[in-house]
């Protein structure tokens, strides 16, 4: 049997750490949204058997399995006290990443790519490269390693992003809606139960939200509470504005349709206002390929033709002069 050089072990023990990363970052992102238990309690809400589908039940089992595994990596990156109230709590709650297993599973990416990266950076080096400055090689690793640490955060920070842009533009029309149940004569709760159900076909992450809020209601949670939470999870203002605006119709009683209806005209304008700014830039956009692509293909095809018959008929004409 051949053995094994060092740069084949180094590529070998590499392409597994970035590997098992890969399926780290790709289980965070792509598991199912809904718990097991919220689950449960919307089947049993239906009517159906309490049980999990098998197709998210085995989801789950391999996502909890997986966590499990990464639990003694998780604990090298992983702060030991205090971090379940910091803001990235809250960041995994916009990101919609409830799950318990999820702080396991992000922190084991952290530290298995801060690993792997510096790995793969060291092995290109020492089998491609002749790189006899070890001060360059050892910054190059090092920028490496602060991209395997860092590439999680980013991967967090695009999927807030996401959710909140879903969210803000899905939000005007659950909001007209949800006015037309109340004035229909609907309470607040079953105006945002039938909501929750209509908005599913269009927006899953506003129906999710909308659904956590109606069975911390129906759980026992303070109304007030319950909206806060809404809040706290979206982190979108205005979901905030929504929120803040039914706690004091609830405390003033004021009239809860009149001021959904002037929220709603309100998201309304904003959003529109939003796309008129987003058109206004595309000219500015634009500018960058226009002038490096656009154009200089342009006057090679309008202009070629007319430099060529120019090179033609000069060319000789010179020649001869000079001759």
């Amino acid at each position: 049997m051949p053995q094994l050089n060092q740069g084949q072990m180094v590529l070998l023990v590499g392409v597994f750490v970035i590997s098992f990363s890969i399926a780290l970052v790709a289980a965070i992102w792509f598991w199912p949204q809904k718990t097991t238990t919220r689950t449960r309690v919307g089947a049993l809400g239906a009517g159906a058997p309490g049980d999990v589908p098998g197709e998210q039940k085995g989801a789950r089992e391999w996502i909890e399995r997986l966590a499990e595994w990464s639990q003694p990596i998780s604990k090298l990156s992983l702060p030991k006290q205090g971090w379940e109230n910091s803001m990235l709590r809250v960041q995994f709650m916009n990101a919609g990443w409830r799950d318990a297993s999820a702080p396991a599973l992000y922190f084991a990416a952290k530290t298995l790519l801060a690993l792997a990266l510096p790995l793969i950076g060291y092995y290109v080096a020492s089998t491609h490269y002749a790189m006899t400055n070890r001060t360059l090689l050892l910054s190059i690793l090092l920028l490496l390693g602060a991209i395997g640490y860092y590439l999680p955060n980013g991967i967090l920070t695009r999927r807030i992003a996401w959710r909140q842009r879903v969210i803000f533009e899905d939000f005007p029309d659950a909001l007209d809606l949800l006015t037309v149940c109340v004035e229909a004569g609907l309470g607040l709760d079953a105006a945002l139960a039938r909501v929750a159900k209509e908005i599913h076909v269009r927006s899953k992450v506003l129906a999710q939200e909308f659904d956590l809020m109606l069975l911390e209601l129906r759980s026992g949670y303070a109304k007030e509470h319950a909206l806060r939470n809404l809040s706290l999870r979206t982190g979108v203002e205005d979901i905030d504005a929504f929120v803040s605006m039914l706690i004091q119709a609830e405390r003033f009683g004021t009239s809860i349709g009149a001021s959904l209806r002037v929220l709603s005209e309100t998201l309304r304008m904003k959003r529109r206002l939003r796309a008129e700014e987003q058109a206004a830039k595309i000219a500015l956009k634009l500018l960058f390929p226009l002038i490096f692509f656009i154009f200089p293909t342009l006057l090679l095809v309008l202009l070629g033709p007319a430099f060529i018959q120019i090179y033609r008929v000069l060319l000789p004409s010179l020649s001869g002069a000079i001759n």
